[in-house]
């Protein structure tokens, strides 16, 4: 026995230089990773465009989904690029705000991608204005002393691989008269419009285009290509609906009106470009206006893309507990808002700080986000909903010089 022992110690000894060399060169590399990710990003700069729409937009989710395939930029760079000067896939995030009942649409991006952005929106969307703006969460500090804040993270109900129910579901690639138009992201305006003085509400989507985790993102062995998982779901559901014999050969299949749906929308999904995504929101007011019953308004902002058979998304973390018990003394509360509101200001998720936080990324399809961020027609009689007067228009050719 104590020979054995004096070999296993003998083995440690000789070891343990190796082991304590890798595990402080994993570490060097993770903060060195951190360090020039974080510097890359901070010279990018950055660019917040809002987008003002006219009361008549008349074409479908679809040319949002074409200004979505255009930023579907998947390269990350080479070897070089990636660890000596920290470049990253661009990220961008699509906002709807309602500031004390008007709603405004934004989209955050690095500064170099600003000219890409109104390009792609003037060339689907020719009636918009596109400006430049400070960013509205400058406006705001979180001082718990006079402000009150309910911050929730949104996740999907089921594997990424199901589609949630979009705008194709509901019949708008169609391009159907306005007035019969059933667009499911008037439901969320008119509850963001109906927000009040000293009252903001905000929703963020946060996205980058999807790929296969590898080495640059920190994963040892190279995850599986989403494609090839939505494939094995569809040949699954289809051994499901093939009934088992006795014999050597196969059942006849015999798929229900469910499992035949379940495989149309995976493999119309699988036809689009994959985004991974992040969806966040914030309900913040002053003590005297803050209005308890808005966070269930937040929490219900997306509920109307969910499908029974298919996929969803529901709220995932929040900045609370449900009992008092969790949190005596309402510290951890207190210190996820402000991590919420701080993450939301910087627009980080993908990178440090706040990387990945509260909820892991999901993946969404161009049909999907175009699905839960467009502009909207006239079917949506949201009040509040910020419209340019009129649709620009060229000058008339008979004017006097």
């Amino acid at each position: 026995m104590d020979l054995l022992m004096d070999s296993v110690l003998s083995y440690v000894s000789l070891i343990w230089p190796y082991v304590l060399l890798l595990f402080v060169a994993f570490a060097f590399i993770e903060i060195w990773i951190k360090y020039i990710r974080t510097s890359y990003n901070i010279k990018q700069g950055s660019t917040l465009l809002e987008i003002k729409i006219p009361r008549e937009i008349l074409k479908s989710p679809l040319a949002m989904e074409v200004v979505f395939t255009a930023l579907y930029m998947p390269s990350d760079g080479n070897w070089l690029e990636t660890y000596i000067h920290g470049k990253v896939r661009p990220w961008f995030s699509c906002e709807i705000v309602s500031d004390e009942g008007k709603i405004r649409f934004f989209i955050w991006t690095q500064s170099k991608f600003k000219d890409l952005i109104e390009a792609q929106i003037y060339s689907q969307y020719p009636t918009v204005e596109i400006y430049e703006v400070p960013d509205y969460t400058s406006r705001f500090i979180f001082d718990p002393s006079r402000v009150d804040l309910f911050g929730a993270c949104f996740k999907l109900t089921a594997p990424d691989v199901y589609p949630i129910k979009t705008y194709i579901d509901y019949g708008m690639d169609k391009d159907p008269k306005e007035e019969f138009k059933i667009d499911p992201l008037t439901s969320t305006l008119e509850s963001m419009g109906s927000l009040k003085k000293g009252e903001q509400m905000w929703i963020q989507i946060l996205i980058q285009a999807h790929k296969p985790r590898g080495l640059k993102e920190g994963h040892l062995f190279k995850t599986k290509d989403w494609q090839t998982e939505a494939k094995e779901e569809i040949e699954k559901i289809r051994a499901e609906a093939t009934p088992k014999t006795d014999k050597d050969y196969p059942g006849f299949p015999n798929p229900t009106k469910g499992q035949i749906e379940k495989i149309a929308a995976i493999e119309r999904s699988i036809s689009k470009f994959p985004f991974d995504c992040a969806i966040r929101g914030i309900y913040l007011a002053d003590k005297d206006s803050f209005n308890k019953n808005r966070p269930g308004t937040l929490n219900g902002a997306f509920r109307q893309y969910s499908s029974n058979y298919l996929n969803g998304i529901k709220r995932g973390w929040l900045s609370g507990y449900e009992y008092p018990w969790q949190d005596f003394g309402g510290g951890k509360t207190l210190s996820a808002k402000k991590e919420i509101f701080d993450a939301y200001r910087t627009r980080s998720y993908f990178h440090s700080p706040h990387k990945y936080f509260a909820e892991k990324p999901f993946i969404l399809m161009t049909e999907e986000l175009a699905t839960i961020f467009h502009f909207p027609g006239s079917v949506a009689q949201t009040p509040n909903l910020a419209r340019i007067p009129s649709k620009k228009s060229d000058a008339p050719s008979n004017l006097p010089i």
